[in-house]
């Protein structure tokens, strides 16, 4: 691939999807394997996407540390970079850092909680990112931050002191912006599967459409619905069970 076709590193920022450290705010509804198992279907569905987008490196940065072998299983043909740094912003500032330490000229990083993002907007943060009108893209998140940010600087301010995981985080970032007279382009705004009521929002979502991506996470809803409906057993008056007949799958709906 051309150099200038290779200007542009596009990282995920990932978890090692197991059970008990993803997607915790997903129990309930969901269990804890259920939870490690979308989170790993988040992971596969962003690898899909990213290596689609033209004019970019695809970039894994991983953790933990020893989690290393499982990512290049998941992400073969991908650059891995270990996430250093303790919280969000020292991590996105240190992947920015080692990115653009590739001999890349720009640098973006996403998470995995927004599947059904179209590839369009990363094709277009990649155009953004190189534009000499433009020092910062930002996109932004419903729930008050941000799913992509990217820069062709790494500019410490954006990241230091940052009430992460709060519904501030985007203001606070697009203000320590405007008063560093930095240039900001936004994407258009979506939404992270965090809570329940985002997850239903992605089964109606997903369930709107008949096929396409993102297939990973798709096959688990339809798994977990079928597999739900499938422990339901028909009323029988006659012959009541001592707990109702119920199930933990079914009440976990």
């Amino acid at each position: 691939m051309a150099g200038a076709e290779r200007a542009v590193g596009l990282a995920i920022m990932a978890k090692a999807p197991r059970v008990g450290a993803v997607k915790t705010r997903l129990c309930p509804p969901l269990r804890a394997p259920e939870a490690a198992e979308l989170a790993r279907c988040f992971l596969l569905d962003a690898v899909e996407r990213v290596r689609m987008v033209a004019g970019a490196r695809p970039i894994m940065a991983y953790a933990p540390i020893e989690a290393q072998g499982q990512f290049e299983e998941a992400a073969p043909g991908f650059a891995l970079i270990p996430q250093r740094g303790g919280d969000l912003g020292e991590r996105q500032l240190g992947l920015i850092e080692d990115t653009l330490a590739l001999g890349l000229q720009g640098a973006l990083v996403i998470g995995t909680d927004s599947p059904t993002l179209p590839r369009e907007s990363l094709d277009e943060a990649v155009s953004l990112v190189m534009a000499r009108d433009v020092d910062v893209v930002l996109g932004p998140a419903e729930d008050g931050g941000y799913y992509l940010i990217g820069m062709r600087v790494a500019h410490r301010p954006l990241f230091e002191n940052m009430p992460w995981s709060t519904s501030a985080v985007l203001g606070r970032t697009l203000a320590r912006a405007q008063r560093l007279g930095l240039r900001v382009a936004c994407l258009p705004t979506w939404f992270d599967v965090d809570t329940g009521a985002d997850l239903e929002r992605l089964r109606v979502e997903v369930g709107a459409s008949p096929a396409g991506s993102p297939r990973h996470t798709r096959a688990f809803l339809t798994r977990r619905i079928v597999g739900a409906v499938s422990v339901v057993k028909p009323a029988n008056h006659e012959h009541h069970t001592p707990d109702g007949g119920g199930t933990a799958a079914s009440r976990g709906r």
